[in-house]
């Protein structure tokens, strides 16, 4: 090399780059490539459950307007602090860590679908959710930590890290954001969305869980007296007559129609008039009350909490658990829907 000129020696270095160039982001773009095949093969989820969206736009920086239900003002929450926050309130602390990553993302699907739309029913001008069942529940850190004590510093690490193990990550079919509902305890199954409500979603069908039998609020009892029994259904309860007739079932075990002293009604108003827990029921009559015994609790329609907890005990991960509730779903990133979030609020 000592013959060898220092520009010619520079000349040569500058010539085995650029021929390197091409080579390297090909080599590159395989191994992004590659990743996402790995994680879809481990995952036993189709290729397009994994995405990987292209943007500026950090979701973390979308406001989230909630209407406080105590105070009747509205406070705004970065997404992510809003999605800990719901977590924190919607699902027990002490739940499996797979679980709770189920619940944030359910959480943060549900708030930014919300906020995409044009409508938004149980809140004011100016706010996009509520803080109450209506919608979520929410709870800030300073009320959190009065009401967990001791266990804040515990609960909130717990529920932040698994947030921020899933920061981003929303549920879509058809690439639009889910309908993402949940609930506290199945039956044994979940429902079909139009059997509770209106509309049919392809993602929200009835699936078995059996996990649903270690929640303290499977089975729970009512008793109502004769007269506040009549009064609240418009029925009169005929000794001599037959109390309850089940006329139909649904594909979540609940009670479809049942027919009460010549009456029909749907279990879903049976279980909303009554204030039941679940639309699986059972009604007798013990001389002058009315028990009713029911299984579950909740609407039964997408995720069981409870449910979701059994699954992560037994060592599914919260993929796992999102793709059994939802059929058919995808794990997408939120960030386009960020940008079209800043864009409709412009």
């Amino acid at each position: 090399m000592k013959n060898i000129s220092p520009l010619l020696v520079l000349i040569i270095v500058i010539s085995t780059l650029i021929l390197a160039i091409p080579s390297i982001v090909v080599s590159f773009g395989s191994k992004e490539k590659n990743i996402t095949d790995i994680l879809a093969s481990d995952l036993e989820l189709p290729r397009n459950s994994i995405k990987d969206n292209i943007s500026d736009t950090n979701p973390s920086s979308i406001a989230v307007s909630v209407y406080r239900d105590n105070s009747k003002k509205i406070e705004e929450f970065p997404l992510e602090e809003y999605v800990a926050g719901v977590v924190s309130s919607e699902m027990s602390p002490s739940f499996e860590f797979e679980a709770l990553k189920a619940q944030a993302i359910a959480a943060r699907t549900y708030i930014l679908r919300l906020m995409l739309s044009d409508t938004k029913p149980g809140v004011g001008k100016g706010a996009d959710v509520s803080d109450t069942q209506f919608h979520q529940v929410f709870k800030t850190k300073s009320e959190l930590q009065g009401q967990w004590g001791d266990r804040y510093q515990t609960y909130i690490s717990k529920i932040e890290d698994a947030v921020k193990a899933t920061e981003g990550q929303i549920l879509t079919y058809n690439g639009q954001p889910i309908e993402a509902q949940y609930f506290s305890t199945g039956n044994g199954f979940t429902e079909n969305s139009e059997h509770y409500w209106k509309y049919p979603y392809p993602y929200l069908k009835s699936v078995e869980s059996p996990w649903d039998k270690e929640s303290p609020k499977y089975i729970q009892q009512m008793k109502l007296n004769v007269k506040e029994f009549e009064t609240k259904l418009g029925v009169t309860v005929n000794n001599s007559a037959p109390l309850v007739k089940v006329v139909s079932t649904t594909p979540g075990k609940r009670v479809g129609v049942v027919e009460i002293s010549g009456k029909e009604f749907t279990g879903k108003y049976i279980r909303e008039t009554l204030g039941l827990a679940s639309a699986d029921f059972t009604i007798t009559k013990e001389g002058n009350r009315i028990v009713i015994q029911t299984k579950g609790n909740g609407h039964g329609v997408g995720m069981s909490q409870w449910g979701a907890n059994g699954m992560a005990k037994e060592g599914y991960s919260y993929i796992e658990i999102i793709n059994h509730y939802y059929p058919g779903v995808n794990i997408d990133s939120s960030e386009s829907f960020a940008d079209k979030l800043i864009v409709q609020r412009e």
